[in-house]
């Protein structure tokens, strides 16, 4: 396969095959600077390995976050990113948050379009997948104590994916968590650290294998709340009426979940950021989950202990299709976006 960034070639990529799985790109911007200094100008270079020092802070303390984010080819060829200026002021708050050096809102935003302008050739076909954009952001210096990395690196990186959930667009079924919780208030569950997702891959891993697609998690409070599926966010309808867990410190404060929100408030439903019980929950008439990776996933099933509720008779949820429609509308350029929430590379 090509390697030549300049290259028109086009990837020998099965386009219909994609799935949510790594695959080599071409192209990777890097960029670093020392504690209490400023950033280093970025450079692009080869996709590579990196090196590190076994004693690097975000191999022994997990010091280290990460960002999610997709370029998307619309039908006119443009290619298009989604409110990368959200993910650049929330990979701020996680610095912040971790004791990291704050990478500024002008260079995320210069690093992301410039990984995406030298992948190009990698973006999928318009309605055949995205490419997937990983901004990360983490302390590369050899550390001994528990303490701040000396030294602090950014890359952003990308590849090209397909559905994050297999079968696409396609109600899923989830299980709910009676043992594990995915954060506790004043911990770091409403950033996107690291350090926040090795610990649900194993109950992830056990409701797959029981044929779930994920698990929903409860508060670690009272075990009643609902808080995120996965490592996405989670809505469920009522009468018409939408319903989403409040943001409370424990919830990462997701784009595409603040996106559906305004969005649905603008079609004229009420929206209510609240807490949800996850017996109202198993109640509803609708059910979904969003994020960067799922962007809109409508549940068909949820298993809380001995309950089994079903949502639509297992189908599509009327609300949950028409945010999704006009959603991916907006993201493909496929319809009118009057939120100014797509930027052309």
């Amino acid at each position: 396969m090509l390697k030549d960034a300049n290259s028109k070639s086009v990837p020998e990529v099965d386009w219909e095959s994609l799935t949510f799985s790594f695959q080599e790109t071409d192209r990777m911007y890097i960029a670093t600077c020392k504690i209490n200094e400023d950033w280093q100008p970025g450079i692009m270079q080869d996709f590579q390995d990196l090196r590190l020092s076994p004693a690097a802070g975000v191999i022994n303390y997990g010091q280290g976050l990460f960002e999610g984010m997709k370029a998307r080819q619309a039908e006119d060829g443009r290619i298009l990113l989604f409110r990368p200026e959200l993910n650049a002021r929330r990979a701020q708050e996680g610095c912040r948050r971790l004791g990291m050096e704050v990478v500024s809102e002008e260079m995320f935003l210069d690093a992301v379009y410039r990984a995406v302008e030298e992948n190009k050739r990698w973006v999928p076909p318009h309605g055949r997948g995205e490419l997937y954009i990983r901004p990360l952001i983490f302390g590369s210096g050899a550390i001994l104590g528990v303490a701040p990395a000396p030294e602090y690196t950014f890359l952003v990186y990308t590849v090209p994916v397909g559905p994050y959930f297999k079968g696409g667009l396609k109600p899923v079924s989830l299980k709910v968590s009676n043992e594990f919780h995915r954060a506790a208030p004043g911990g770091s569950g409403g950033v996107k650290a690291i350090g926040n997702y090795a610990p649900g891959m194993m109950p992830s891993k056990n409701a797959k294998a029981e044929g779930y697609a994920e698990i929903i998690y409860l508060d670690s409070s009272e075990h009643r709340y609902i808080e995120e599926v996965g490592a996405a966010n989670f809505f469920c309808v009522k009468d018409g009426v939408i319903y989403t867990p409040e943001l409370t410190g424990t919830i990462l404060p997701g784009i595409t979940r603040l996106s559906i929100i305004e969005l649905a408030r603008s079609l004229g439903y009420e929206v209510n950021e609240t807490k949800v019980d996850i017996d109202f929950a198993l109640n509803c008439d609708e059910a979904f989950a969003v994020g960067t990776a799922a962007m809109v996933s409508p549940i068909g099933l949820i298993e809380h202990g001995e309950i089994l509720a079903t949502y639509n008779d297992g189908e599509i949820g009327e609300i949950t299709l028409e945010l999704y429609d006009t959603l991916s509308g907006i993201l493909n350029g496929s319809i009118d976006d009057p939120f100014g929430w797509t930027l052309e590379v």
